[in-house]
């Protein structure tokens, strides 16, 4: 039997177990943040995509479906599957309520090929917005807007 039908055996086998990722019980502090602007780059460098400047994006980006993230104090980015329970994952009302916040989220965390998934299970404080960096961009930053093509 050869390694990968000998895997796939034993995944059968054992369905779930044999592939499951152990969570560790965390509790991070950070800000609600729009993965795809903060990933990609396109709205400008990772100080430009948080807080008040990008709040109106980060909103129009949850509620199309792109998944949410928590920036935390330590510099991590933390992918949120789920908030308290809320099923709808990237576009969940919780998300939308909590986009641009700061809070300090309670939940477990999974770690798998370099990426941080958190599964929030309790938002334990909702410390508002605080990044107000609208007062160093503006509401909409000069970066943000396309040039026009001829």
């Amino acid at each position: 039997m050869g390694r990968i039908s000998g895997l796939a055996a034993l995944a059968c086998l054992l369905p779930g177990a044999a592939l499951a990722i152990e969570g560790e019980r965390v509790e991070v502090r950070g800000e609600i943040i729009d993965t795809w602007c903060y990933y990609s780059g396109v709205m400008g460098g990772p100080d430009a995509v948080v807080g008040t400047a990008h709040h109106t994006c980060a909103l129009w980006c949850s509620a199309g479906g792109i998944p949410v993230g928590l920036l935390g104090d330590d510099g991590e980015v933390y992918m949120v599957l789920k908030i308290e329970g809320d099923g709808a994952s990237a576009s969940g009302d919780t998300q939308l309520r909590l986009a641009s916040h700061e809070v300090t989220a309670d939940g477990m965390l999974y770690r798998r090929d370099g990426l941080n998934y958190l599964v929030v299970e309790e938002v334990v404080t909702d410390h508002g917005i605080i990044n107000l960096s609208h007062d160093i961009y503006g509401p909409v930053p000069p970066f943000a807007i396309p040039e026009p093509t001829e």
